[in-house]
């Protein structure tokens, strides 16, 4: 056979098919290109040029013609990277390996087989013809990244974070040429570039935005004062940054602001926003797109609001798109569980983005709800991003989690801060008064909403919210807001909520902690069930948040409630336990930066180093060694997430009725996914499988999309002040029921 073919089309003349040299070639420059923002470029290349050496094999030239079943293609360039490379080779054969099927461990199986039993398995002849089709480095010359810094005790683990580093490099140029042939189209990564405005030409649009603000209040010209110091420290060397700024001092625009100017002065690629909620991501987001206007379309959303359901075939997880995007945007909006699990993956599909991670500003906003099991995970993946792939981190939040060394085992190290003054800011926006106010029945609960005109109470579940609504649902103002709502519901409520405040008409709101996150309400008392500090900063952020009445006309009242059916979980009542001594020891400023710092070093120190790394993920990274990188058991136990939400469709107005119609015809389904985002409702999987079991649920398009867009059908089962509901409440009562 004087031609080997990658991939094969319907022709018979094979005039048409992809030389297996131009893929390998084509796959090592891509990949190549991609390493080159971290200095990674020949180890990419070597994966590139390698990561399908095994279709030089007669075996798999037949399964191309359809002679010939299933041959395994992607352990042969492994085998050569370990012959030739020596451990270089072995860390860039996990990936060659896993191209497909996702990253292994090297000596424990899973799922996966085990790298090490795969290179000692028996394969097809390779046939010798690749040594003159490849131009490959020569033994010995593989070196690491030229600025790549080792530090002591974390080798295996930046070992394993180069390893994945790699791997999207890899699995990114591969799909982009494979997809490049079969769809006759110039390389996506160049059409979406050339169309992409510049950080420069974002910039301008902010500023001019910025520009239609005016400092006409305290608060104001402190968020005035703040934007512009953070600013004019843009120059500052890349590396790690805090930005301590008090709920309501404008630390959104101030961070993007920020990360234009330092991403620009620097020569960094593109933002990121790792946001914990999905909530505030859309919120964020939509902040941003209006404050750059016509160049809002720069920013890319990417969180997962429908199912990958893998059980699909692969032309119907393609249509998903959000799931497949490579970051290859200026501004990047995202979670903390989209981020960090990536991080740690093994899926290629998962893992495709990483690359672009690399010479960017990553913005970490609430830094302090990073779950504690993972915490030190987490930090040591910040710091590795930051050491060695020209990554400035920022951490963002009113309550700064005390992560810096040595006081934190293993935390970062030359945090710089933006904030001017963060004491001074604090005393500054200090705008209410913070008191435990003992133990509540439900009935006391009530009547304190009773007594007040105006009042916010945020409780830990919802079905205290809800029955704590119904108690009250007779007085004038009377509000509900749960995630049992959708997004698209729970924004009219706001409206109606703002509304009636502006009007100085009564409001008495009951919500989740929904309402903390960023929402721009201002009420003259706000009652907090008992929870960690972080939670109370972020409710006390709802009351006087525009400083115009006295702090000691603002009262924030948190309260233990006497009902044991709404007891918190138990990692909700160590915050708790910890927030009580805090308050007790600061009760003249609960939320000032000394009290913060207490709080978060007692719940650490609670905790202990073990409990912020629960399943010892990193311990096990080094104790494996590079023989037995644990790829696959790291993918498997790093989630952010212990529930498993589902989500359901609520067609409650018309457009999504209209995109729930089109979904039925349409050949392509990303934009519509896009509008459909405002009618999810997240549910536990016990009550989606009930809701499907009862058909009151159904699949929207399911011939083309399988179970990804499953929507209520039973209207019954929507209530316009509760949201989704069912009469069994054992449904929604085991999990933390904030979000």
């Amino acid at each position: 056979m004087s031609n080997f073919y990658a991939h094969s089309s319907d022709s018979t003349d094979r005039a048409d098919w992809q030389l297996l040299s131009e893929h390998l070639s084509s796959v090592g420059r891509l990949a190549e290109q991609n390493a080159a923002f971290f200095d990674g470029k020949s180890l990419a290349q070597v994966a590139g040029l390698l990561h399908d050496l095994g279709k030089y094999t007669d075996e798999f030239q037949r399964r191309l013609s359809g002679d010939y079943g299933k041959v395994d293609h992607s352990t042969w360039g492994a085998r050569i990277a370990c012959e030739r490379y020596g451990p270089l080779g072995k860390l860039l054969a996990y990936g060659i390996a896993g191209h497909h099927a996702g990253l292994a461990n090297g000596r424990e199986p899973g799922e996966r087989t085990a790298l090490n039993d795969r290179l000692r398995a028996q394969l097809p002849t390779l046939l010798p013809v690749w040594r003159d089709e490849l131009l490959l480095p020569t033994e010995g010359s593989l070196t690491p990244p030229a600025s790549f810094q080792v530090s002591q005790g974390r080798s295996q683990f930046q070992l394993a974070f180069l390893g994945r580093m790699i791997f999207s490099c890899l699995v990114d140029a591969d799909f982009l040429d494979t997809e490049a042939y079969y769809h006759k189209i110039e390389q996506r990564k160049a059409l979406r570039g050339g169309a992409q405005p510049s950080l420069i030409e974002l910039r301008a649009q902010l500023d001019a935005y910025l520009a239609t603000f005016s400092p006409n209040s305290v608060v104001n010209s402190l968020r005035a004062q703040i934007l512009t110091v953070v600013r004019s420290r843009a120059t500052l060397a890349p590396g790690l940054f805090s930005l301590t700024v008090p709920t309501g001092g404008g630390k959104t625009l101030a961070s993007l602001a920020f990360a234009l100017d330092h991403a620009i002065t620097h020569g960094l690629r593109r933002v990121i926003f790792v946001i914990p909620f999905t909530s505030i991501v859309e919120q964020n987001a939509a902040v941003f797109r209006q404050a750059l206007g016509d160049l809002g379309t720069a920013v890319l959303e990417h969180h997962s609001a429908f199912v990958d359901d893998k059980s699909q075939a692969r032309e119907s997880r393609e249509k998903i798109k959000l799931a497949m995007e490579n970051w290859d945007a200026p501004i990047v909006v995202t979670t903390a569980v989209q981020f960090f699990e990536s991080l740690f993956a093994a899926r290629p599909s998962a893992c495709r983005k990483l690359h672009n991670i690399s010479s960017s500003v990553v913005v970490l906003d609430e830094a302090q709800t990073l779950p504690l099991k993972l915490l030190r995970p987490c930090v040591s993946a910040l710091a590795e991003l930051a050491l060695n792939y020209k990554v400035s981190a920022v951490l963002c939040t009113a309550t700064q989690p005390a992560l810096q060394a040595p006081e934190f085992v293993g935390g970062l190290q030359n945090v710089r801060e933006l904030a001017p003054e963060p004491s001074r800011l604090f005393a500054a926006l200090k705008r209410v008064h913070v008191r435990h106010v003992g133990l509540l029945s439900d009935d006391a609960l009530a009547g304190q909403l009773a007594e007040r005109d105006q009042v916010l109470c945020i409780v830990n579940n919802r079905r205290h919210a809800r029955a704590l609504y119904e108690a009250i649902a007779e007085h004038p103002g009377a509000r509900h807001l749960t995630t049992l709502m959708c997004a698209k519901h729970r924004s009219q409520v706001l409206a109606e909520v703002r509304l009636l405040l502006k009007a100085g008409k009564p409001c008495r709101l009951v919500a989740t902690s929904l309402i903390e996150a960023g929402v721009d309400v201002d009420f003259p008392a706000v009652l907090r069930a008992e929870a960690g500090l972080d939670s109370i900063a972020q409710a006390a952020g709802r009351c006087n948040r525009e400083g115009k009445r006295a702090p000691a006309d603002s009262a924030v009242m948190i309260f233990a409630t006497e009902n044991l059916d709404w007891a918190p979980p138990p990692e909700l009542k160590q915050f708790a336990q910890a927030a009580r001594e805090v308050l007790r020891l600061h009760g003249d400023d609960p939320l000032g930066l000394g009290a913060i710092e207490r709080y978060f070093r007692l719940l650490y120190w609670q905790k202990g180093p073990q409990e912020l790394d629960a399943h010892n993920l990193l311990g096990q990274i080094e104790d494996g060694k590079l023989d037995g990188l644990p790829f696959e058991m790291l993918a498997t136990k790093f989630r952010m997430i212990d529930s498993v939400q589902m989500p359901v469709i609520i067609a409650f107005d018309q457009d999504a009725q209209s995109a729930l119609r089109e979904l039925e015809f349409a050949e392509g389904c990303a934009s519509i996914a896009r509008r459909l985002q405002p009618y999810l409702v997240q549910v536990p999987r016990q009550a989606y499988e009930a809701l499907r079991q009862a058909g009151a649920i159904q699949a929207v398009g399911e011939k083309r999309y399988g179970e990804q867009f499953m929507a209520l059908v039973n209207p019954d089962l929507y209530h316009p002040c509760f949201g989704l509901h069912w009469d069994n409440p054992a449904f929604i009562s085991s999990e933390r029921l904030c979000w």
